[in-house]
C-alpha cells in the first residue's frame, strides 16, 4: 500500500519527516463496522479488531501481529531475556457522519526477566481534532487514482505507507582505535574484577558492530600480550560478519603461541548470545584443518556442540551446517577414529543435547570404561525430564544396580540421579532398599541424596513418601548410617517470581579420600531455567599413598584429579591436576598450591536489540545488555605428613547491566538509559583428615559482600539545542553469609529476597 506526498526532491526530505508523514495518513485508516481484518500502515501488515458504537469507532492494533522489516536480536534463555507488552487503540469520535477527532495512543513496556529494574515504558500519542469546515475544491474525474493525484499536482509521489529506517549517522564520534585507547587500561587483567571493565566492554561490543573488518584486524596486530585475551573476548562477541572475519584472519590454529587466544575465542563462540550459521560453518572448517595444540582441536568440537543447540533452539535445526555438525558428533560417538577422542565427542553431545543421540550415551554408560562411562551418565544428567523414558531408566537401573557389570560408585550415584528425576514406584523403592547394601560412603551419600529430595520438595519427592510407607524401606537400620559423604540443596535468593539455587554433593571413598564434589548454581524465572555455574572435581587412584583399600571396582584405577566445568549452559573443556602416579608425585613435590583457572575473561550474557517503528512516525531504539568479568578456579591439596585433603573452589565476578531505550526524530531526541552493577563472589572450601574412621570433614561455602549500583538517567533534546537532564543514583549493600551444606544447619542463613541474609557459621567439624 502506498500514499502520495509532495516534495521538489526526495533527497532533500529526510526519512524522519516521511514517516511522521506515514504516521499521519495511516490516523485515516478506519472501517464504520465491527470485525477484524489485516491492515497495512506505517507499523505494517498487522491484525486490527474494529468497535463500532454509534458516536465512536475503536481500532485495536495487534503489534505483536505485525509484519514489518526491522534489524535485532535477543538471547534465546528466557532468564536472560527481555519481556514486553505492546498496546496500540485509536477512537475515532464521530457526529452527524463526521470524524470529529481522532486519538491514538500507542504503549511499548519491557522489562529485563532477569533484573526487574532495568525496565522502561514508551508512551506515543496522537491527536486530530476537527477545527472548521468550508467547501473544497469540485470533484475530478478519473479511472485511476494515481491519474487523478498527478493530474491535481504533479510533484506528488507515491511512496510506501509502511514506515522506513533511517540511516544512523554518528556526529563527531571517535573512531575505533579511539575508542580503544580510552578504555584499554580498564581491560588490563588487574582492573578485570571491576564493574568499570564489564562497562567498557559492553560499549567496546556497540562500536565494534559498525566497524570494519580492517579497523578489527589493525586494532588485534597492534594490541601486547596482557590485554589481547579481552580484546578477542570482545571482538569475537560483537558477532557481525567483519568481527569474524578479522579474528579469524588475526588467530593461526596451527600455532602453539597464540593458544590462550584461540582458548578465549572458542569459548566466546560458545556463549554467543544470537550465533549464526556462518559461525558454525568456520568452526566446522577449523576442525577438519590441523592443530598446533590437541586440546584446541578438543575445545572446537565441544563449542561445535554448544552452537547446535543454540541454532536449534532458535529453529535452525535444519541449516546445512548443524545438519554437518550433528552427523559428525554422531559419528564420532558411532565409530570414533580414535579412542581417546570418544571423551571429546560426549562433551560435545553434552553441549547439543540432541535426542538421537541417547542409544549411544547408553551404550556408553553401561558398556564403557570407567571415565567414559561416568562422562556418559552425566551427559544423561543434563537432559530435560521428558526423554528419561522407561528404556532409558531401564539401562540406568541396570547399571545403579550392577546387574551385568561392576562399576564405579561416581557412575551408579549419577545413574541414581537421573532415575530420581522421574522415578516410578519400584525405582524408588529397589533404590532405597539398597542402602545399607552398598560401600559404606556410598551408602551414606544415597540416604542424604534422598533426604535432599524431601527437603528440598523435588518433584520424585511425593514418589519417594508414598514408598517410605512401607516398614521393610522405611526403617532405623536403613537410615542411620553413618559417613561423611552428603548432598544438599538450598537457596541463594527467593522471590515470588524467582529463585537462584545452589547445590552441593560430595562423594567420598571408603578411606576418606574426595571421590567428587559437585558445586551447582541455577535460576530460576516462572518456568524457565538457567544453569549459571557447575564446577566438579574428581580424584581417584589415592588409595595407594596411604595404603588403603579401595572400595568395590575401583581397585586398578590410575591415579587422577581434575576439574569440569559448565558455565551458562555451555560445557567447558575439563582441566587436569595430575594424571598418573608419577605425575602426581611430581605435582606433590613442586605443589605452589595456586589454584588452576577454569574460565576467565569477559562475557556477553544479555544481549537485546529492537528496532521499533511507533505509530506516530517516531522511531524508537531499544538496546539492553549484560556482561560480566569472571573466574572460575579450583585446588586440590593433599599431604601425606597431616594425612589431610583440601579441594577449593573459587567464583568471582563483576556484572553489568545496561539499557538504553530512544525515541529519535530530526529535531528531537528523548531517552532513558539505565545501569546496575555489582562485583561478588562465592567460595567453597572442603577439607578432610583421615588420620582414623570416622575421618573429619569440614565443608565451608561463603557468598562475599556485594555492593549494589543503580544508575538511572532520563533525558530529551531539541534540535535547537534546549532541553533536559534526570540523574538518579541508588547504592545498597547486600550482605554475606555462609551458606548451609547439609540439613543440621539449614535454618541459619536467611535467604529470602530482598531482605539482606545474616550471617552465622555454618563451618565446623562433624
Amino acid at each position: 500500500m502506498s500514499f502520495f506526498t509532495s516534495f521538489p526532491s526526495r533527497d532533500l526530505q529526510s526519512v524522519g519527516i516521511e514517516n511522521l508523514k506515514r504516521g499521519l495518513a495511516s490516523l485515516f485508516q478506519m472501517q464504520l463496522s465491527s470485525g477484524t481484518t489485516n491492515e497495512v500502515d506505517i507499523s505494517g501488515d498487522c491484525k486490527v479488531t474494529y468497535q463500532a458504537q454509534q458516536d465512536k469507532v475503536v481500532k485495536i492494533k495487534a503489534l505483536d501481529t505485525c509484519k514489518i522489516e526491522r534489524s535485532g536480536f535477543t538471547t534465546a534463555n528466557q532468564v536472560l531475556g527481555v519481556s514486553s507488552k505492546a498496546t496500540s487503540v485509536t477512537t475515532y469520535k464521530i457526529e452527524d457522519s463526521f470524524v470529529t477527532a481522532v486519538l491514538a495512543e500507542e504503549t511499548r513496556a519491557f522489562a529485563l526477566n532477569f533484573q526487574q529494574t532495568i525496565a522502561g515504558k514508551i508512551v506515543s500519542k496522537q491527536k486530530l481534532e476537527l477545527k472548521t469546515t468550508e467547501a473544497g475544491p469540485r470533484m475530478i474525474p478519473g479511472k485511476q487514482v494515481a491519474g487523478v493525484i498527478k493530474a491535481v499536482d504533479s510533484k506528488y509521489k507515491a511512496i510506501p505507507i509502511v514506515g522506513q529506517v533511517p540511516e544512523r549517522v554518528c556526529k563527531g564520534c571517535p573512531s575505533l582505535a579511539e575508542h580503544w585507547e580510552s578504555i584499554r587500561k580498564n581491560l588490563e587483567p588487574e582492573n578485570l574484577s571491576k564493574a568499570e571493565a564489564v562497562q567498557s566492554f559492553l560499549a567496546f561490543i556497540q562500536h565494534l558492530r559498525t566497524s570494519r573488518r580492517e579497523e578489527i584486524l589493525q586494532i588485534l596486530k597492534a594490541e601486547k600480550k596482557e590485554v589481547l585475551p579481552q580484546l578477542v573476548d570482545a571482538v569475537t562477541s560483537a558477532q557481525t560478519p567483519d568481527s569474524l572475519e578479522a579474528i579469524l584472519d588475526f588467530l593461526d590454529f596451527k600455532s602453539d603461541s597464540s593458544v590462550v587466544l584461540q582458548e578465549r575465542f572458542l569459548y566466546a563462540c560458545g556463549f554467543a548470545t544470537h550465533p549464526d550459521e556462518e559461525l558454525l560453518r568456520a568452526l566446522l572448517s577449523k576442525f577438519k584443518g590441523s592443530f598446533a595444540s590437541n586440546d584446541i582441536r578438543e575445545s572446537v568440537m565441544i563449542i561445535i556442540g554448544a552452537l547446535v543447540r543454540k541454532l536449534c533452539q532458535n529453529e535452525g535445526c535444519k541449516l546445512k551446517a548443524v545438519v554437518e555438525a550433528k552427523k559428525l558428533i554422531l559419528g564420532g560417538l558411532e565409530k570414533p577414529e580414535k579412542k581417546e577422542d570418544t571423551t571429546m565427542y560426549l562433551l560435545a553431545l553434552k553441549n547439543a543435547l540432541l535426542p538421537e543421540g541417547i542409544p549411544l550415551l547408553l551404550k556408553y554408560a553401561e558398556a564403557g570404561e570407567g571415565p567414559v562411562s561416568h562422562l556418559a551418565t552425566t551427559v544423561l544428567q543434563r537432559y530435560d525430564v521428558s526423554f528419561i523414558t522407561d528404556e532409558v531408566k531401564k539401562t540406568l537401573n541396570r547399571i545403579y544396580h550392577q546387574n551385568r557389570k561392576v562399576h564405579e560408585k561416581t557412575v551408579r550415584t549419577t545413574a541414581a540421579a537421573v532415575i530420581l528425576k522421574n522415578p516410578s514406584y519400584m525405582d524408588v523403592k529397589n533404590i532405597l532398599l539398597s542402602i545399607g547394601e552398598l560401600p559404606k560412603e556410598m551408602n551414606k551419600y544415597m540416604l542424604t541424596v534422598v533426604q535432599d529430595i524431601l527437603h528440598f520438595e523435588m518433584p520424585a519427592s511425593k514418589m519417594i513418601r508414598r514408598v517410605l510407607k512401607e516398614m521393610a524401606v522405611h526403617n532405623y537400620d536403613r537410615f542411620s548410617k553413618s559417613g561423611s559423604s552428603s548432598a544438599y540443596t538450598g537457596y541463594v535468593e527467593r522471590s515470588p517470581r524467582a529463585a537462584s539455587t545452589y547445590s552441593l554433593d560430595i562423594l567420598y571413598s571408603g578411606s576418606g579420600i574426595l571421590r567428587r564434589s559437585n558445586l551447582n548454581i541455577f535460576q530460576y524465572i516462572g518456568k524457565a531455567e538457567l544453569h549459571g555455574s557447575q564446577v566438579v572435581i574428581e580424584a581417584q587412584g589415592l588409595e595407594g599413598l596411604i595404603a588403603a583399600t579401595p572400595d568395590e571396582g575401583e581397585e586398578n584405577l590410575d591415579s587422577y584429579a581434575g576439574m569440569s566445568a559448565i558455565l551458562f549452559d555451555v560445557q567447558l573443556r575439563p582441566v587436569t591436576f595430575f594424571n598418573g602416579y608419577s605425575d602426581l608425585m611430581s605435582k606433590m613435590l613442586s605443589a605452589s598450591g595456586d589454584p588452576v583457572s577454569v574460565v576467565k575473561g569477559l562475557i556477553l550474557l544479555i544481549d537485546h536489540s529492537q528496532d521499533i517503528q511507533l505509530q506516530s512516525g517516531l522511531k524508537a531504539n531499544m538496546e539492553i545488555q549484560g556482561g560480566l568479568a569472571i573466574d572460575i578456579s579450583g585446588s586440590m591439596e593433599f599431604s601425606l605428613w597431616y594425612r589431610e585433603s583440601k579441594t577449593r573452589v573459587k567464583n568471582r565476578v563483576a556484572v553489568v547491566i545496561t539499557s538504553d531505550v530512544t525515541v529519535d526524530a530530526s529535531f528531537v531526541k528523548a531517552g532513558l538509559e539505565s545501569r546496575a552493577e555489582t562485583e561478588a563472589g562465592l567460595e567453597f572450601i572442603s577439607t578432610v583428615q583421615f588420620s582414623q574412621y570416622p575421618f573429619l570433614v569440614c565443608m565451608q561455602m561463603d557468598k562475599a559482600e556485594a555492593p549494589l549500583r543503580q544508575f538511572e538517567t532520563k533525558y530529551e533534546r531539541l534540535s535547537t539545542g534546549r532541553g533536559y537532564v534526570s540523574r538518579r543514583r541508588k547504592e545498597s549493600l547486600v550482605a554475606g553469609c555462609e551458606l548451609p551444606l547439609h540439613q543440621e544447619n539449614s535454618e541459619m542463613c536467611n535467604v529470602v529476597f530482598p531482605p539482606q541474609p545474616e550471617s552465622d557459621n555454618s563451618g565446623g567439624w562433624f
